[in-house]
């Protein structure tokens, strides 16, 4: 069955290639539930606060009423907290990113880009980056699904621990031991 884009090296997954039913589909991606909305930010928005509407239900995706547009050029950048990590700003840019895609017109929000895994296991920040568009002088995004599996951050207990200032003899017996030396030929 034909779906209107080539898959290359495998880069995305398509809705004919999905396990889920359609209608269980949007659970998968509930991340969007777990953002510190208060604290998200998006540099070079047009419209104050107008990138934490991007972040919405699978089902509110094709509303194209909440967006974000670009600002002074087509440059947008999002930090998503889930806790207190540094944000990115546009001098860190530079830096190589841990996964970079190629972005396909989608108008029905559908596409998704497959992640490197080890790269997105135990997140706390995500940053996105969107460096430029189809051509347009600004940038439009109506939807940005985050699809994975949230686990509670678990706090470490305090631990009660005994360090030896200087180790006592006593505590520490070896019996003699004969050296012997071994040859291989």
């Amino acid at each position: 069955m034909s779906h209107g884009h080539s898959h290359g090296g495998g880069g995305c997954r398509c809705a004919a290639e999905r396990e889920e039913p359609p209608e269980q589909r949007g659970l998968a991606y509930g991340l969007y539930l777990r953002i510190d909305l208060e604290r998200l930010q998006c540099l070079n928005e047009s419209r104050e606060g107008s990138g934490r509407g991007v972040f919405k239900p699978w089902e509110e995706r094709t509303d194209r009423s909440k967006f974000v547009e670009s600002d002074a050029d087509e440059e947008l950048l999002f930090n998503i907290p889930y806790k207190n990590i540094p944000q990115m700003s546009f001098d860190d840019t530079e830096r190589e990113p841990d996964q970079t895609f190629s972005l396909n017109r989608d108008l029905t929000g559908e596409l998704e880009y497959a992640t490197k895994i080890s790269r997105f296991s135990n997140v706390y920040h995500l940053s996105i980056h969107i460096s430029k568009n189809f051509g347009a002088d600004t940038t439009k995004v109506f939807y940005i699904g985050l699809r994975g599996e949230w686990t509670e951050l678990r706090r470490h207990e305090v631990t009660i621990c005994n360090y030896e200032a200087s180790a006592n003899p006593a505590d520490h017996r070896v019996h003699q031991v004969t050296p012997q030396t071994h040859f291989i030929s």
